[in-house]
């Protein structure tokens, strides 16, 4: 699920990557064809996020993905970043019984707010240590959430990298630890996506 931009060339990029990987891949367009090129454009789109019509496009692409012939799992994994990691942690929570697994990297959205008690997804959260958007203190009030709701989650904070250090379009990516975000989502996915 994209970041605050929008379904762009970067996002379309991981989508292709996880079919190369053997997953049946889909990235849904949450902006309608809307893109943002700079950050005070990407913040109003965000900001102006209808939450009841992103949950119905989610909601469309976990079954339009379920019911293509090369799908062959009973449940999906939800993979999203900024903004999109936050409407992954939603989606996994609307849609309890179709999504299996959550990956959240760095997810922030502050109208965005999970019914944590109706998940049933496994969550894998990537968070950076020098993020000022999902810092410590967000992280470790997520952590709180999921165990209070008893819900099976692992993190992983990388240090010395701000936000966004997966996106390899931006200045702040870091090659290190996006292969190795990478590798682990590719692994959790493997292991809690049938």
């Amino acid at each position: 699920i994209q970041e605050w931009w929008g379904l762009n060339d970067h996002v379309k990029d991981i989508c292709d990557r996880f079919a190369a990987e053997g997953f049946a891949a889909f990235a849904p367009d949450i902006y309608q064809g809307k893109l943002a090129t700079s950050p005070d454009e990407a913040g109003k789109l965000m900001m102006a996020l209808n939450i009841g019509e992103a949950e119905k496009i989610l909601n469309g692409a976990i079954q339009t993905l379920l019911s293509n012939p090369s799908c062959t799992s009973k449940s999906v994994g939800v993979v999203g970043f900024c903004m999109g990691g936050q409407l992954a942690m939603y989606a996994a929570a609307t849609n309890p019984d179709q999504v299996s697994a959550c990956v959240n990297f760095y997810g922030i959205h502050p109208n965005v707010k999970p019914p944590y008690a109706r998940m049933k997804a496994v969550v894998l959260g990537l968070f950076a240590e020098n993020d000022s958007s999902v810092n410590a203190d967000a992280v470790e009030k997520l952590r709180k959430e999921l165990s209070g709701a008893g819900k099976s989650f692992e993190f992983h904070t990388y240090k010395n990298v701000g936000h966004a250090f997966f996106n390899n379009t931006r200045p702040v990516y870091d090659q290190e630890s996006a292969r190795d975000a990478w590798r682990r989502t590719l692994e959790f996915l493997r292991r809690h996506v049938k």
